[in-house]
């Protein structure tokens, strides 16, 4: 009597095809985050690379004045971006107030990251009149408006460079803090916790060592989004004069000492704003492209062959 013996598994033709694999939804999702990546790293890279290196550019003083080169247009030799109502180079100017606007920006995000870092977790891992002072603070601070509460402050105390970067990071923690908080609520009902504690491991040690590690990916990536917000910020200040004051030049003060020529020399204006919307939209696609990102699977050799072959993909 003859036995028939059916084929192994990963032998067995698949339905699958690749271009089944190509019109998937998980794969549309990584291909979409990959383009986010790279659109959004080469606009923010565009901005902060010569905005970095613009001591290293030969370029003429942002503060030097020749009223004889007043309002030249783009592409005048010399001056890449024209020059403005003072004869000063826009240019040198974008980039050097650049690295104000910047430096205010990355400063307001560090100290809100660790604001909202430490208030978020606490209020979620501790719980109790901890969670609820944190609660109350974050539903006060969110009720108020934001710019009105900025130009209160700056009013008060100054609009001097550590003024302006300490209220941008209280204006801006309650986010990170909130993010934070519900994060800390999940991770801390999961098995791992419940034996750290078994093991005898104390809150503090069990907040530091294993539950930070594990929320601070999706925390850091909250505050580079927040990166974007801490310039706009910065440059809505500068606008209105509530700004680093001069000899600082910073992107708003560029864009309101413009705006009176913007019929005639629309320049003074318009790129300084393009420089700006760049940066916010590289930032933004960026962090938008890393949260999207799949997690990356790790076979062990031989494993992906075997599931081309019952997939039945060369």
């Amino acid at each position: 009597m003859t036995t028939i013996v059916d084929p192994p598994a990963h032998a067995r033709p698949s339905t699958v095809t690749r271009r089944d694999i190509a019109r998937a939804g998980a794969t549309r999702v990584a291909r979409d985050s990959r383009v986010k990546i790279w659109i959004g790293s080469i606009c923010a890279l565009a901005v902060i690379v010569p905005v970095a290196c613009a001591q290293l550019l030969p370029l003429p003083s942002p503060d030097a004045t020749d009223l004889a080169q007043r309002r030249l247009p783009p592409l005048t030799p010399g001056h890449l971006f024209g020059t403005d109502q003072l004869g000063r180079d826009l240019l040198s100017r974008v980039l050097y107030g650049g690295q104000v606007s910047l430096t205010v920006g990355i400063l307001a995000v560090v100290v809100s990251g660790l604001i909202g870092l430490c208030l978020g977790a606490l209020a979620g891992y501790l719980g109790g009149w901890a969670d609820t002072v944190v609660s109350r603070l974050l539903e006060a601070q969110l009720s108020l408006p934001l710019l009105m509460m900025l130009l209160l402050v700056v009013a008060l105390f100054g609009p001097s460079i550590p003024v302006i970067t300490f209220v941008i990071a209280i204006a801006q923690w309650p986010e990170i803090a909130r993010l934070t908080r519900s994060l800390v609520l999940v991770e801390r009902e999961k098995p791992y916790i419940a034996a750290s504690r078994v093991l005898g491991l104390g809150r503090t040690a069990i907040l530091l060592r294993h539950i930070v590690p594990n929320i601070i990916k999706q925390a850091s990536l909250v505050v580079l989004l927040l990166l974007a917000q801490a310039v706009l910020l910065e440059s809505a200040l500068s606008y209105l004069g509530a700004g680093p004051q001069r000899p600082f030049a910073t992107w708003g003060r560029i864009i309101s000492d413009g705006q009176d020529y913007i019929t005639t020399s629309w320049w003074l204006v318009t790129l300084p704003g393009l420089v700006i919307v760049l940066l916010v939209v590289g930032v933004n696609l960026l962090g938008d492209g890393l949260r999207d990102r799949p997690k990356s699977l790790r076979l062990q050799p031989g494993v992906l062959q075997r599931l081309r072959a019952w997939k039945g993909i060369s």
